[in-house]
């Protein structure tokens, strides 16, 4: 949203409610589905309001006593001085994965931009407390995918999280961090500077009003963000007591992938992974696992909605510039894949897992005797 225009009254009603002490994602979600719309709940009688499972005369009090315009007026405007975006859950620019998960942020606040390649996302999360096992992994899948034009979302926290962050960015791909606490200021402190680096390649997002500090309760809220905003969650390293499974719990619920990074067995970071694993969750060794397991999901987010019709944005169009420089090197006569390596002049790897990215979105086949073939459009 541009910050030089005035919201919505829609929009004021969803930040209004969104700062409302004492309601939380499901009650406001509660609320919605009682009175339709937020203006309505911010007018609705005392008496009505306390037919919603879990709200009290505190929350009656907070919505009926003071005025929630007013206070969303002041946070408006500490956020155009801040140089952060407000997306309402009715904005155009407001991220389309969010919108399926049950119960979606209704106000993101944002310090970067969201693209419409962000769609295909895939969140790395770990402990914060990883073995120099776990950096080097979380390193090499974050690189990889970031340079197949994966965006990597994450938590901006200690460990993996941290990693994760910096592998993107040091590849030139896109990362986006989701924090628990308001963006007036960042935690851990010691990440204020990697905050930053994620908003020039990505954005920083929290659904917290800018002067909230970071609590426990927030951060197990804060990751339903995180697997909602992928299209799968990689677990590298994870006690069996860590938070991290959070995530990975909320991504099952939202019927996102889940892959896990097997350890050590004597690793108690990666006790957590091996319980995941047993259970079922795909054990991934490396970034082609993880692309060809998502290949099938990545064709229906080619579209994006307009308030009156689907719009199909042709696939090459958001293409990365090195998808598209290596989608330059093909015609329609078949091409080694030692051919197209030597006139990318990058890293095989890179050549390799792009050309991977390309065949899953249809624009590249693969021929016996590794020759490479472009799809006629």
């Amino acid at each position: 949203m541009n910050m030089n225009v005035e919201l919505s009254p829609t929009q004021k009603a969803y930040l209004a409610l969104n700062l409302i002490k004492g309601v939380g994602p499901r009650m406001q979600m509660m609320l919605l589905e009682k009175f339709g719309t937020a203006e309505n709940v911010l007018s609705a009688s005392a008496s009505s309001l306390s037919q919603v499972r879990g709200v009290g005369d505190k929350i009656i009090d907070a919505i009926r006593n003071t005025n929630p315009f007013d206070i969303a007026r002041r946070e408006y405007e500490e956020c155009e001085k801040l140089g952060v975006t407000v997306l309402t859950c009715d904005d155009e620019h407001y991220p389309v994965s969010l919108n399926e998960i049950f119960d979606p942020p209704i106000v993101l606040y944002q310090k970067g931009t969201i693209e419409p390649a962000d769609q295909l996302a895939v969140a790395i999360v770990g402990s914060r407390k990883c073995t120099p096992y776990g950096k080097r992994i979380a390193e090499k899948l974050s690189a990889g995918l970031a340079r197949a034009g994966v965006t990597i979302i994450s938590g901006l926290a200690r460990g993996i999280d941290a990693v994760a962050h910096q592998a993107a960015i040091k590849a030139g791909g896109r990362t986006i961090a989701v924090l628990a606490n308001g963006l007036s200021m960042v935690y851990p402190p010691e990440h204020a500077e990697l905050a930053e680096e994620v908003a020039r390649q990505g954005a920083v997002l929290t659904e917290s009003p800018l002067q909230m500090q970071p609590t426990r309760g927030l951060f197990p809220q804060r990751n339903r963000i995180v697997s909602g905003l992928s299209l799968g969650v990689i677990v590298v390293e994870a006690s069996k007591t860590s938070g991290t499974l959070h995530t990975a719990r909320h991504a099952m619920e939202q019927g996102r992938e889940v892959f896990a990074v097997p350890g050590p067995i004597d690793s108690r970071e990666s006790e957590g992974c091996h319980h995941l694993i047993r259970d079922g969750v795909k054990l991934i060794q490396g970034v082609d696992d993880i692309l060809q397991e998502l290949g099938p999901l990545i064709e229906p987010i080619q579209s994006t909605q307009t308030k009156d019709v689907e719009v199909r944005v042709p696939r090459e169009l958001n293409l990365s510039q090195q998808q598209t420089e290596i989608l330059n090197h093909l015609g329609t006569e078949p091409v080694s894949v030692d051919s197209i390596i030597e006139q990318a002049g990058i890293e095989p790897s890179r050549v390799l897992s792009t050309l991977t990215i390309l065949e899953m979105k249809r624009l590249i086949e693969r021929l016996p005797g590794n020759q490479i073939l472009r799809i006629p459009r």
